[in-house]
């Protein structure tokens, strides 16, 4: 491993977080704050167009950020991503450029990349190590995310190689807990397993329907521990190196469900429907690099299923409800 010495995160250093009061983006800020770190910067997509460069810049010129976390992004499900592939690629796109751009310029002291487990070949060795990058073809249905992914993770290690600067990135596997997208569009999979579990509940529905054919395996972490993961990278790490992040274990979709139909104590029968698509077969990333670097999550899928199905019974419903 590339690593040298870094110093410490400044308790006086202003962040800005990029994707603030995202899923990620909300989690990192719980971490910095319960942390001591109080001088935080980061305006909503209404107040900042993160696609748009003038804007961007004159963010970067007002407010100096010493560290940037990039959490940033257009996200979604694999039915969104097949119907706009051109979008993601080109507003993931901009969003990097001009984030880790106006970074150099203003001399960000570190930079934090959050990239995603889908930027692996979908025929991937299992578990998936980070050396597979780039080593085969993308998943289809995810491939315009995945490329912008991609190169956003090579746009900090050649900022590194030929400006000098200190920007790391991560590969988060599937995420889900508090804050998480609950619309039945846009949501990935934990979270639309989530609403659909408790509408049967309430229905007292004697099935569930679930998209594809149950069998995918992939791999959920509380959002909160990724947050700690990243934390603890800004504070330990510099380097070209880019860390998996994930809990290291994976189950089925078919597993998923069940697991969330415990969590809220409710069973019924799975309907699969075939028609839709499973996505890559498999997705369990490779830790043993950020568990070497003395990294390791904490939270069980059973114990964070529970907290992300009481926080979309507290949080969530209520406010659908105005």
């Amino acid at each position: 491993m590339n690593n040298k010495q870094t110093n410490n995160l400044k308790k006086t250093g202003k962040f800005f977080i990029a994707g603030r009061s995202g899923q990620v983006g909300s989690a990192i800020e719980r971490k910095l704050r319960a942390e001591g770190y109080e001088n935080i910067a980061g305006l909503r997509s209404k107040d900042l167009d993160l696609r748009q460069q003038e804007p961007v810049r004159a963010f970067f010129e007002a407010e100096r950020p010493d560290y940037v976390i990039l959490a940033a992004a257009k996200v979604g499900g694999i039915m969104a991503n097949v119907k706009a592939p051109a979008e993601f690629l080109y507003d993931n796109l901009c969003i990097q450029n001009n984030i880790i751009e106006c970074s150099r310029i203003y001399g960000v002291k570190k930079l934090l990349f959050l990239a995603s487990s889908c930027i692996y070949p979908r025929l991937s060795p299992q578990p998936m190590k980070e050396e597979y990058l780039m080593d085969g073809k993308l998943e289809p249905t995810n491939e315009g995310y995945a490329i912008a992914k991609i190169a956003g993770l090579k746009m900090c290690q050649y900022y590194n190689t030929q400006y000098g600067t200190d920007f790391i990135s991560v590969m988060p596997c599937n995420l889900y807990g508090y804050g998480d997208n609950f619309s039945p569009e846009h949501s990935h999979v934990a979270a639309a397993l989530i609403r659909k579990v408790h509408a049967a509940k309430t229905a007292g529905s004697k099935t569930i329907p679930v998209w594809g054919t149950g069998k995918a395996r992939r791999e959920f972490m509380f959002v909160d521990d990724l947050a700690d993961a990243c934390f603890y990278l800004l504070n330990s790490y510099s380097g070209n190196d880019f860390f998996n992040v994930g809990s290291g274990t994976d189950v089925s979709i078919k597993e998923l469900a069940e697991l969330i139909m415990n969590a809220a104590g409710y069973h019924a029968e799975l309907e699969f429907d075939t028609s839709k698509p499973d996505g890559m077969p498999q997705k369990l990333l490779d830790v043993s690099k950020m568990e070497k670097a003395g990294w390791k999550a904490k939270t069980s899928l059973e114990e964070g299923l529970k907290k992300t199905y009481e926080y979309f019974l507290e949080k969530v419903l209520p406010a659908e409800t105005f």
